[in-house]
């Protein structure tokens, strides 16, 4: 029989170097010899999510849930696994998570970021501002409390709370790109542009940011940017989403009034609203 602990443990360092199919098979066979643990069932979920597995990794999620952990590192991951399918189940684990550790970050911000897309705003930032104060540096958290201000239409303080994640961690496309989406929604182009542009290096596979930031150069003027922009995005895509390129490059050759009516009323309302509501 495989020894739990040691199984763990090297699991979850398959997990850190993103082995996620060497994660799960180690998983699966540790899970024959202790078929109800919950951490097993709990980090298999993960690794068959990352997989693209979701129906397998939702059953891991509700088994996990109902073996009753009692780590809250477990049960708030398994929560926040069982978010991502709306499933009514996750509240209770999540808020169970932050009750039995209140001095875990992870903890309250995973319930923080429940609540704060549940639309209960104060309630989010309450748990989300101990978070921050528990891991004042973690970008995770900062992330999160970003995307609750943002939700709550307090965008001034969301734009900050996404530049101390980025601060935090240079490499953070995602709150470069929620950043400079918030700048557009508070109507600053010119400084969206500069988060856009840096989340676009980052995230170089997603089109939508692409196009948006090739439409906020040309917003400001700066068409030169904006083409550039379009042909890294024309380059990125095969036949799938030809048409969100095609659609932008010809506002932009129609000009600034054109690319601004095009983003702001069409493309960015429904792009903003979308990114904030992934759950994390």
């Amino acid at each position: 029989m495989p020894d739990l602990d040691d199984s763990l443990a090297r699991a979850l360092d398959l997990g850190d170097l993103q082995d996620w199919t060497g994660m799960a098979e180690l998983l699966k066979e540790t899970l024959e010899a202790h078929p109800r643990e919950p951490e097993v069932l709990c980090w298999l979920g993960v690794a068959e999510q990352e997989l693209g597995l979701d129906g397998a990794a939702y059953e891991r999620f509700q088994q996990c849930v109902a073996a009753a952990p009692e780590d809250a590192h477990v049960l708030a991951t398994a929560g926040a696994g069982l978010a991502r399918f709306d499933d009514p189940e996750a509240e209770s684990s999540l808020r169970a998570a932050a009750f039995i550790a209140p001095d875990l970050a992870f903890a309250r911000c995973m319930y923080g970021a429940y609540l704060a897309r549940e639309g209960l705003s104060t309630e989010a930032l309450l748990e989300l501002d101990e978070a921050v104060a528990l891991a004042p540096e973690d970008p995770d958290v900062l992330v999160e409390r970003g995307v609750a201000l943002a939700l709550a239409g307090r965008l001034g303080e969301a734009v900050e709370s996404f530049q101390s994640a980025w601060e935090a961690d240079p490499g953070d496309g995602w709150a470069r790109l929620l950043g400079g989406l918030v700048e557009l929604e508070s109507d600053r182009p010119q400084d969206a542009l500069a988060h856009l542009v840096a989340a676009c290096d980052m995230r170089p596979e997603d089109l939508e940011a692409h196009v948006m930031a090739a439409l906020c150069a040309a917003v400001v003027g700066d068409e030169d940017r904006a083409y550039e922009l379009v042909e890294r995005a024309r380059m990125a895509v095969a036949t799938e989403g030809s048409e969100l390129v095609d659609e932008a490059a010809d506002r932009i050759e129609a000009g600034a009034d054109a690319a601004r009516a095009h983003l702001i009323d069409t493309i960015l309302p429904g792009a903003l609203r979308e990114r904030l509501m992934i759950r994390p």
